[in-house]
């Protein structure tokens, strides 16, 4: 990367900007097998909801946490309900909140692995990272070892700044885990952390092409296209599944990051000095094959 860009990167902080991927897709799964995920369990004391709730608009987050809710007053010692109240609550953006809702279920169920990772899950997103470490190592155990929780323990990692660690750890998930992609995608934002925007690329490519990769893969994609100032690229990449209304937020988000300190021009017009966008994309494809 040169270093016009790598300044622009500084300027926008970057660390801010990828740790919402970083803990969007590293920390998502980390509790649970992918049939087993926090926002599909049910039990006959929580609200049955379709679908999951990275894909629900602001309403119907709010009328899903105010059901889960409803259910966790009456019972908030139920492993499930909690995790799920904390997710949605995470969603909407309540991290305290949430934090003290994992405190609770973690008082109930102290030794449950589940539950320990989704405790340190929601210390992260409260900003209280050497905590979430310390929690998420001591629910891995070294006979029965989670690559969730490497996972996990690497987004932790990155965001304290020890990416060598990070990348360590993401690359023991990947070896008990070859070729998942949520991996594979905070790998990639290691890399972008760290200002190396091609390697990051081609391992969010690498992640967007499996078959079990989901929306918040090709977002982080579309996040490190759209910070190399490929834009209409990056915004084809997001509004490939998403609604209209959901790849717009994620689109002005993206845009309104990087126009701090005129970085998004900065961008734009290195943009127009490249070659043609037919000749970077072949030239990218060669690399990725």
């Amino acid at each position: 990367m040169t270093g016009s860009v790598h300044s622009a990167f500084r300027e926008v902080r970057l660390a801010e900007l990828a740790c919402i991927g970083l803990l969007t897709i590293a920390l998502a799964g980390c509790s649970s097998t992918r049939k087993q995920h926090p926002d599909n369990v049910t039990t006959g004391s929580i609200p049955q909801f379709s679908g999951s709730f990275e894909t629900m608009n602001a309403a119907e987050l709010a009328s899903t946490e105010k059901a889960i809710g409803a259910a966790y007053d009456r019972n908030p010692k139920d492993k499930a309900t909690g995790l799920r109240y904390a997710n949605v609550l995470r969603m909407t953006g309540k991290n305290a909140q949430a934090l003290a809702v994992m405190q609770q279920v973690a008082i109930a169920h102290p030794a449950d692995r589940d539950v320990l990772a989704a405790y340190g899950k929601a210390q992260a997103a409260a900003g209280q990272l050497e905590q979430a470490l310390a929690t998420i190592t001591r629910a891995q155990t070294p006979d029965r070892p989670d690559w969730r929780l490497y996972s996990a323990e690497g987004a932790v990692l990155d965001q304290l700044g020890r990416s060598d660690e990070a990348r360590q750890k993401y690359r023991m998930a990947l070896d008990a885990q070859p070729n998942e992609p949520s991996v594979m995608s905070n790998l990639g934002m290691s890399y972008v952390l760290s200002g190396d925007l091609r390697t990051a690329e081609t391992y969010m490519r690498s992640a967007a092409q499996q078959p079990a990769a989901d929306s918040r893969v090709r977002q982080n994609l579309a996040l490190v296209v759209g910070l190399q100032g490929r834009f209409a690229e990056a915004e084809q990449i997001a509004r490939h599944e998403l609604s209209q209304q959901q790849a717009d937020a994620n689109i002005t988000y993206l845009r309104s990051m990087l126009s701090q300190q005129n970085s998004w021009a900065k961008l734009a017009e290195k943009e127009k000095s490249k070659p043609s966008s037919a000749d970077r994309i072949g030239s990218f494809e060669i690399r990725r094959n």
